[in-house]
């Protein structure tokens, strides 16, 4: 949070996409999930009134709304993207996730391309259990992305596979789209290292490598599809290196 900060990286963009050979519910997914990240309930005041009553504030501010709901909808445009996706809680906090929506509602009349609606986040989660297909590009607060970018990453096949970007207007940081902490996988050799070279295949194409991170990503996606090399969390019993290394045999 702290770093996040430091940098203003406000905007989180987890795109999940179903890979060749991933057995899964659903096939042929790709959606993409975009977080403001700065704000909401992770901003970190809190305190207790009384003992045994704690008090959190959830700040939004229009300007952070604007800012995020902006960036999605150039996202959708840069990307061909049809439609955009405000989640919410409004009707509940019809102040906090009022201006959310309003924001994104205001931003969405600059870009008459671009289909937008809204979803309460509770709804979202049972529409994404069972017709994820419905879903383009989401925009979310913080609380809710966080929330959403799981249940996403869990329906293409794990934590382990989906990568994930972090913006400022200055800053680029690439992490995986999930950030569960697998502390058991420490020094074990098993952790799936699909994600973090997923990550660096991004990191390049951002730097106009595209030749380079387009052959990162076909030859992760051969391993994948070929199923022979699979971690532990894919149903496997290969290690870190085996897959690393069936990975950089399969370069091309």
């Amino acid at each position: 949070m702290k770093l996040r900060r430091n940098l203003d990286l406000f905007a989180s963009v987890v795109r999940c996409r179903s890979l060749p050979g991933m057995k899964t519910r659903f096939s042929n997914l790709d959606f993409v999930i975009i977080r403001e990240q700065i704000e909401g309930e992770y901003s970190a005041l809190e305190h207790q009134s009384v003992p045994g009553v704690i008090e959190c504030l959830k700040i939004i501010t229009r300007a952070n709304s604007q800012r995020i709901a902006k960036f999605a909808f150039d996202y959708a445009t840069q990307h061909k993207r049809s439609k955009v996706t405000a989640v919410h809680k409004a009707n509940i906090m019809k102040l906090g996730d009022g201006l959310f929506l309003e924001s994104c509602r205001e931003m969405s009349q600059l870009y008459p391309k671009i289909k937008f609606e809204s979803m309460i986040v509770d709804n979202c989660c049972m529409q994404l259990a069972s017709n994820p297909h419905q879903f383009d590009v989401l925009v979310t607060p913080n609380l809710y992305g966080n929330i959403v970018d799981n249940l996403g990453v869990g329906l293409v096949g794990g934590a382990g596979i989906v990568p994930g970007e972090s913006f400022s207007k200055e800053y680029a940081i690439f992490e995986p789209g999930a950030r569960h902490t697998f502390s058991q996988a420490v020094g074990r050799n098993i952790a799936n290292p699909t994600a973090m070279l997923l990550c660096a295949a991004n990191m390049l194409r951002h730097l106009n490598l595209s030749l380079h991170s387009q052959q990162i990503i076909d030859a992760v996606e051969r391993v994948i599809k070929l199923g022979k090399v699979r971690t532990q969390d894919l149903g496997g019993y290969a290690t870190t290196q085996d897959f690393t290394q069936a990975v950089i045999s399969n370069l091309r």
